[in-house]
Parts: C-alpha cells; structure tokens; sequence
C-alpha cells in the first residue's frame, strides 16, 4: 500500500488550497497574471483597437476589465471608475485588487492599473499589473497617484464588497 508523502510520519500535512472565489480580489490577481504569458509565454501586446484571445480589448481598461471578470471586450477607463463599477478610495487605502486610474484626457492619455501591493511600509512606491504601449503586459514597480496634484486616483472594486 503507497501512502502519500505527506501522509508519512513527521511530514506535515499540506492543506489543500481553495480555490479563488469569483469577484475576489485573489482571482482579480490570477486573471491580470495570465496576461503576462499568455503570447505563448510572452505578455500579450497592447492595442487599442485589436481584441486578445478571450475577447478582450489589448489596452489598459480592457486588461483590467478582463482581471476584474467584467462583461467583454471591457469597458473604457472612464467607465471603470463610474460608480456602477468603483468607488473612490484614498492611495493609503490601497489593497490588493483596486485599480489606479487617470480618467482625465483623452483615450491615449488615461490609463488604469491593478494594485498588488506596497513596495515598502512608507507606501513610496507600489507593485503593479498593467497593459502599457510598446510592452504589452506588464508587473513592475509604479509610483503613478503618489505625487501631489496627480490624476491617478485609488478606486475599489464594487465586487468585492467592502
């Protein structure tokens, strides 16, 4: 008779991880991650007029849309910070999940990316998902609502409830 490995006497038991649940801000992560790979192993381009795979519009508020689990192709960045989608939050509040967003300007100078987390207890800094122009998909380290007087602003999720 086999018995598991982590059945085994001394060996601890690794506890099954569930599964994320929809609209929680663990699946939001999952969804923007896939992006980074998903050109067989490369980050899906960026594009504002073309539509990925699963039908997603290839820019900002298409990825983020796609991340969130929202209807496709996604709605535009303006609309990812209306009320039926967002509420306004301050940067400070920031958790995994939200969205930063610029929704002043026009369609090629708004922008929205997905929160990850700080990048350090002073909050200087952030890891962020995002689809830029040139480098498609991106998980890097950003600074964008940190400044004074600057556009972006923290936004919350509706679905996730609180």
């Amino acid at each position: 008779m086999d018995i598991p490995e982590d059945r085994l006497p001394g060996v601890p038991v690794r506890a099954e991880q569930p599964a994320p649940q929809p609209g929680s801000r663990q699946q939001t992560l999952q969804r923007a991650a896939v992006w980074l790979t998903a050109n067989n192993g490369r980050p899906v381009p960026y594009a504002q007029d073309r539509f990925w795979r699963d039908g997603y519009r290839q820019d900002c508020s298409g990825y983020a849309s796609m991340a969130l689990g929202l209807p496709t192709p996604g709605t535009n960045t303006q609309g990812l910070a209306d009320r039926r989608h967002t509420r306004p939050i301050a940067m400070n509040e920031l958790q995994p999940g939200d969205l930063v967003i610029d929704a002043i300007g026009t369609s090629n100078t708004r922008h929205v990316v997905i929160f990850e987390k700080w990048n350090d207890d002073a909050h200087r800094s952030y890891t962020a998902y995002e689809q830029r122009s040139v480098h498609g998909t991106s998980h890097r380290s950003v600074t964008y609502g940190l400044t004074a007087g600057s556009e972006y602003k923290a936004y919350r999720p509706l679905q996730y409830g609180d």
